[in-house]
């Protein structure tokens, strides 16, 4: 029977056994991906991104109650196309004050400007007695205590005047103040039909009819797909050489054999990952810089039914001025996406 050493011995042997194993497997993994799998091209760089649009965000402007919601996830909608209403009966009763208040003040209006013309009259009626009660006065005909009377009423129709126009003022001010808020109760009410900031598809259906919603609370969440791009990042050494509007190739893995031309419509300034400390060469080597490359709006018009977020695959970028795309990565497209001209030679 073997002692406790053999069998920690023999132990030990085994172990090495599989760290050798393991070493040689490391060792194969690493010839392959490092020397026999084929890299970037000189002057071409890439790196792993993933498809996505912008989002835009259908939200109510005021709060309230959500009535109705005439589209679902996935459906496609045109700008300015109605997707949802807002209750709307609390302002349509305010509506109708606001133009009963207008109603109200046109009235006050015209009554003001019927008064100034009754006190026009009897302001040129004060004015022609006063002017005969003066006259007779210095003939010596009528007592001065009559002359100051005429005096008096002139002066009180004078004040009435001067009072009638004023509330003339008024009543155009009210109107003024009445319409103004007709008009912002008008925009509340145009403000709960919510309607498609921009053409795209709907990718969320984030509340339901009857709900009750803050001011901002957000009902459908849409994708713009006239602007998809690949979303990558890239070292500083190589990011540092790129302009924007640049070519760039784009190979999504659930189709490999197809490569996208795309544009390169973004370079961030700042570092995305950044060391702690960046004091020499070899750290700021390390900087990776948020990339964007942009389709074609042209050519995602003719395959957007089929455009999916989310999508991984690999960017290619052109870091080297003149360097020719190789044959992997020259353009190619899916049926669907080719021109007509070029899908049936006709041109038409």
């Amino acid at each position: 029977m073997p002692s406790w050493f053999e069998r920690l011995t023999d132990g030990r042997k085994g172990l090495l056994t599989v760290f050798a194993i393991i070493g040689i497997f490391a060792a194969g993994l690493y010839s392959w991906f490092a020397i026999l799998s084929p890299g970037s091209p000189e002057g071409i760089a890439m790196s792993n991104g993933r498809i996505e649009a912008e989002q835009v965000h259908v939200a109510t402007k005021y709060a309230g109650r959500v009535d109705e919601i005439r589209v679902d996830e996935g459906d496609f909608v045109t700008a300015g196309q109605v997707l949802a209403w807002m209750d709307d009966a609390q302002v349509k009763a305010e509506v109708a004050a606001a133009t009963a208040d207008i109603r109200r003040a046109e009235q006050k209006l015209a009554q003001a400007r019927a008064l100034i013309v009754q006190r026009d009259a009897e302001l040129e009626l004060a004015r022609n007695e006063f002017s005969r009660a003066e006259r007779l006065s210095k003939q010596g005909h009528i007592p001065a205590e009559l002359l100051d009377q005429r005096r008096a009423q002139l002066r009180t129709a004078q004040a009435a005047v001067t009072t009638a126009e004023a509330s003339k003022a008024e009543a155009e001010a009210a109107i003024e103040s009445a319409k103004a808020n007709l008009a912002r109760l008008q925009d509340m009410l145009d403000d709960t039909v919510l309607k498609a900031p921009r053409s795209g598809r709907v990718q969320y259906r984030l509340a339901e009819p009857g709900e009750v919603l803050a001011a901002g609370g957000r009902v459908l969440t849409l994708l713009d797909l006239s602007d998809v791009y690949m979303t990558i990042f890239l070292p500083a050494a190589e990011a540092g050489r790129l302009a924007l509007g640049d070519e760039a190739r784009l190979v999504l893995d659930p189709i490999p054999d197809y490569v996208i031309p795309a544009r390169v419509s973004f370079v961030a300034a700042d570092a995305q990952f950044t060391p702690k400390a960046v004091e020499t060469r070899e750290e700021r080597e390390n900087l990776m810089f948020r990339i964007k490359l942009s389709v074609d709006p042209d050519l995602l018009a003719r395959v957007e039914a089929r455009v999916k977020t989310g999508v991984r695959g690999v960017g290619y970028v052109r870091t080297l001025a003149g360097t020719e795309w190789p044959e992997t990565l020259a353009v190619s497209l899916p049926p669907i996406a080719q021109p007509r001209e070029a899908a049936d030679g006709t041109g038409e």
